[in-house]
């Protein structure tokens, strides 16, 4: 094969693996957001219901304070098996792709290039103890510009806000 072929598919490879990388790492990522809210219900009512609804998620009260008009929940977050398996096979690919490079350019290695693949199941475990964590929410109630309306403050993941937000139509009944 020609050297400039394999340099370019060395340095090609070599920006997957780095994007691989970074892909493994942002498994990980906290996605904690901010979203303020209006209603068309009294406060009390509408914390109520979104304390309930959170519960019902598996969330438990952390800390209330009643006179802040601010309650903050926490749940446990558990690791998806699928992910965790699904990253560890990504770098499998990853690495088998580079250790096949690697052979072509050194070809008396080949063996011990072949032996990066078994680092693929770190990606996995990286993930299992990383994403596994506490999440907290807290609702805040804000001053509301008249009455029967209410306008609340809810700091959460990023999926517990879009999920909200699905089901806000249903909450209100």
């Amino acid at each position: 094969m020609d050297t400039s072929t394999l340099s370019s598919t060395f340095v090609l490879t070599l920006l997957m693996m780095i994007g691989l990388f970074f892909f493994i790492r942002a498994s990980v990522k906290d996605r904690t957001e901010q979203v303020t809210l209006n209603f068309q219900m009294p406060e009390d009512d509408l914390l109520t219901r979104l304390q309930t609804y959170f519960e019902k998620r598996a969330y438990q009260v952390a800390a209330s304070e009643p006179q802040n008009k601010q309650v903050t929940l926490e749940g446990f977050v558990r690791p998806s098996r699928f992910l965790a398996i699904f990253l560890s096979f990504l770098a499998a690919l990853g690495l088998l792709s580079l250790s096949l490079v690697l052979s072509l350019l050194y070809p008396p290695l080949t063996g011990l290039f072949l032996c990066l693949t078994f680092l693929a199941p770190l990606a996995g475990i990286f993930y299992w103890k990383r994403a596994a964590r506490v999440e907290k929410i807290s609702l805040k109630l804000e001053p509301t510009p008249g009455p029967g309306q209410s306008r609340i403050t809810i700091t959460a993941h990023r999926d517990e806000l879009i999920q909200l937000q699905q089901t806000a139509v249903t909450l209100l009944k």
